[in-house]
């Protein structure tokens, strides 16, 4: 007899060698490496290689690397247009969504798609293009300029200069570059699921992106972050927190960052989070987030036994360095397009079509077809 699953919990769909999250023990590996001996040790691209190939990169294969990803930033006419058309008041997940899949368009080998270097190719190109896209319509919306590309940055720094249009400080694009690295993976987490499921049909890997994309937006994925701030401003000072929390919990509604679906224990990104909000808000002169983000953490705890997770302290991170707070989510999809398009790439070396079963509950069999004028 057929087990359900609600939500496939518990339901192992594939094996991968990308990444793995052991929630009992609160452990993130990728591809062998914990995620504390990656963080703040390797950058971006690094870990983007260590996903692609199963390996980190040697000095060579890491210049190669940031070489071709560089060299592939600029979009295509078509898009730009598009980018600056859009309405103003898109959220800029959709706009990031559909910029993607226009991508697709501009493939003139699209039809080849399954031959596996072709698909290398197109990683580079969607790992290198979706920064720029998200902060394009950030400027767009503005009325602001559109900074032509640079080939001088890493895709921290070069995200971050196309936000404002200016050179950020190192600190700031090193502070990216080790949020870049803790999000670029973590299994079988929806949006990737929803990127494999897309590519196992062999179509695109444009259209797996977009399905990921599209998947990544709700708030139970990648928006919970924005969540976080909006909380944050809504109880607006640390005499309010614990009032707050009590109400919240009285009324059986979620607090947003705390607790996670997979991790038992904390979760092993929300500590490298917290130290760099920390030493953020310090040097911007205002702790208020961060002391009021550790009082609802510590009441959590408390009460109800759960943890900060990855979104808790990240918020305050990207908050401190002046993203807006409806940029959180794409931040999280660039960084994440790392491991989206390593899941694709994978999928199609040993493919299978995802077919999973469903359980019936609707009216026993046998209804009869009365005619229309007797219904």
């Amino acid at each position: 007899m057929a087990v359900i699953s609600k939500g496939l919990e518990g339901i192992v769909a594939n094996s991968t060698r990308l990444s793995d999250v052991q929630g009992e023990k609160g452990q993130l590996v990728y591809a062998g490496y914990d995620i504390n001996e990656l963080a703040g040790k390797v950058s971006y691209e690094e870990t983007v290689y260590l996903l692609w190939h199963g390996h980190l990169p040697n000095r060579k294969e890491l210049r190669d690397l940031e070489r071709n990803l560089r060299s592939r930033r600029d979009l295509p006419q078509g898009v730009i247009d598009f980018i600056v058309a859009a309405p103003k008041s898109s959220n800029p997940m959709d706009v990031i969504r559909t910029a993607i899949s226009m991508l697709g368009l501009y493939d003139t080998e699209l039809e080849e798609d399954i031959n596996v270097d072709k698909n290398r190719i197109r990683a580079l190109h969607i790992t290198a293009k979706i920064g720029v896209i998200a902060a394009y319509f950030h400027r767009a919306r503005q009325d602001k300029s559109l900074p032509p590309v640079r080939e001088d940055l890493g895709e921290a720094a070069h995200f971050l200069y196309l936000l404002t249009g200016d050179e950020p400080k190192p600190e700031a694009a090193k502070t990216l570059d080790v949020a870049f690295v803790l999000h670029a993976d973590h299994g079988m987490n929806a949006s990737t699921f929803s990127a494999r499921v897309t590519i196992a049909t062999l179509t695109d890997m444009y259209s797996a992106i977009t399905s990921a994309i599209g998947t990544l937006k709700g708030p139970l994925h990648g928006g919970a972050n924005e969540g976080v701030i909006h909380m944050l401003e809504e109880i607006g000072s640390e005499d309010k927190v614990e009032a707050y929390v009590d109400d919240q919990l009285a009324q059986k509604k979620k607090i947003m960052g705390i607790g996670h679906r997979v991790y038992k224990v904390l979760d092993p990104r929300a500590p490298h989070l917290r130290d760099m909000a920390i030493r953020l808000t310090e040097e911007l002169g205002d702790a208020k987030w961060i002391r009021m983000s550790e009082k609802i953490a510590s009441l959590m705890k408390e009460k109800k036994g759960l943890n900060a997770n990855v979104d808790f302290y990240s918020a305050t991170v990207y908050y401190s360095l002046g993203i807006p707070t409806d940029m959180f989510t794409p931040v999280f999809a660039i960084a994440r397009t790392a491991g989206w398009t390593a899941h694709v790439l994978e999928q199609l070396a040993d493919n299978r079509l995802y077919r999973p079963l469903s359980e019936y509950t609707g009216p026993e069999v046998g209804k009869k077809v009365a005619p229309i004028d007797q219904r």
